[in-house]
């Protein structure tokens, strides 16, 4: 695959763009990381559903409380993943999402028995699935802010050291394994995304664990992570990113488009951006409740 000079340019401008934005949430204060992963998740909903509904037409004919209220379930569970810090005088946003949660979980069936025409066990497994996918990924990111504070402890500050993790892989992964790829790449990894190769799969993973391994000696918010740590993390965000990226090529191409949206030329939408971080935050927060926190 040859190296295209003018859609790397395109990509680059771009990327500086997105990444001065995403730095800004992330390190301003944990309450624009907040409102960051807010946009982040209905905007990823919003393409989700409109990719469900070119795959089963169906699925666009849900009524307009399961098609928002599913999206304000999802984001009450993120909610419920924020510690004390995210509060507003003695009104927690962990409480409102508990409190809010079992009052969507109540409402949504109701409204398919009064408002759908039928009911579609299929249509609600669907958004099932984008709650899983995308408002639990948020969440976990969220909690993750929390590290290093034991487990079932609320009352720290957030600290952004994991998540900057994450991100960073997932970006430094992409990026390599696109130049390896469009440098020396000749051997396709998978049907489903013809473009990927081995050659830049293998040298995303290699690069991310090289630069996080230097970046660990010298960043001094990753000093909260043991240096093994920080290598198993980047390991296992880049194995887990590179299986959402396949999983959401395999969703495109099941709806018949090319990108989930337009937000970013050269990047497609948020589930395009995004789609390696919902995939990987899980494993990686999985990982981090076994061997990080006590």
């Amino acid at each position: 695959m040859a190296l295209n000079i003018s859609a790397l340019r395109t990509r680059t401008l771009t990327a500086i763009v997105f990444v001065v934005i995403m730095a800004a949430g992330l390190l301003i204060s944990h309450w624009s990381f907040f409102l960051l992963f807010t946009i982040i998740h209905f905007g990823c909903w919003r393409e989700y559903q409109q990719l469900a509904a070119k795959i089963d037409p169906d699925y666009a004919g849900i009524s307009s409380f399961h098609r928002y209220g599913s999206m304000i379930a999802g984001w009450c569970l993120m909610l419920y993943f924020t510690n004390d810090a995210f509060s507003i005088g003695a009104l927690s946003l962990h409480s409102i999402g508990w409190w809010l949660g079992l009052l969507f979980a109540f409402l949504l069936p109701i409204s398919e028995l009064l408002f759908a025409s039928n009911i579609s066990l299929k249509n609600i497994g669907r958004s099932a699935l984008g709650i899983l996918y995308i408002s639990l990924s948020c969440g976990l990111m969220i909690d993750m802010m929390s590290f290093p504070a034991p487990k079932n402890v609320y009352t720290v500050p957030v600290r952004p050291a994991l998540p900057l993790l994450i991100i960073a892989c997932m970006w430094i992964n992409d990026t390599m394994a696109y130049l390896v790829g469009s440098l020396i790449g000749r051997t396709p990894f998978s049907p489903i995304s013809p473009k990927k190769t081995w050659e830049g799969t293998i040298g995303g993973v290699l690069l991310c664990v090289a630069t996080v391994t230097i970046a660990s000696r010298y960043i001094n918010v990753l000093k909260d992570i043991p240096l093994i740590h920080c290598l198993m993390i980047a390991l296992i965000a880049c194995v887990a990113g590179t299986c959402g990226d396949l999983l959401e090529s395999k969703i495109k191409r099941m709806a018949g488009v090319k990108d989930s949206g337009s937000l970013m030329p050269g990047h497609g939408g948020f589930l395009d951006r995004f789609d390696s971080l919902l995939i990987a935050a899980p494993f990686v927060w999985v990982y981090v409740e076994i061997f990080l926190r006590r």
